[in-house]
């Protein structure tokens, strides 16, 4: 029971690793290699488990469910890992790039006049 405790310690301490990247926003390449280490660590405490279960008193519940929690790892282990391998793709150009860079309008370079819509002074339509 004491060598179960260990890898449980060590399977927790990795989990706590992945909360902690994942809460300061980690690259998925630093996300799949944090997942990569608890996977592993899961694993040997599932195989251990299952393999001493007489010895230690552990109930065939607990390997079910230590067996269920280790499958859904690995099933965010490989989309981590997938995302890290296929970065998304760069963000095209923007408008103004595609534009031509014009200026945008600012108190230097804006233009009053006596245009068709300019009513601000008078009438569209023309003076009366």
């Amino acid at each position: 029971m004491q060598q179960f405790g260990k890898l449980r310690d060590e399977a927790q301490k990795k989990a706590a690793l992945i909360r902690t990247a994942s809460e300061r926003k980690a690259t998925p390449k630093e996300a799949c290699s944090l997942f990569n280490s608890f996977s592993a660590s899961e694993a040997k405490l599932v195989k251990y488990a299952a393999d001493n279960s007489a010895s230690c008193g552990i109930p065939p519940e607990v390997i079910g469910t230590l067996k269920q929690q280790h499958a859904r790892t690995v099933q965010i282990q490989t989309r981590v890992c997938q995302a890290a391998a296929n970065p998304p793709p760069a963000a095209g150009p923007s408008l103004s790039d595609v534009l031509g860079g014009t200026a945008v309008p600012d108190a230097n370079n804006i233009r009053t006049g006596r245009g068709t819509y300019d009513t601000l002074t008078g009438t569209p339509l023309g003076s009366k």
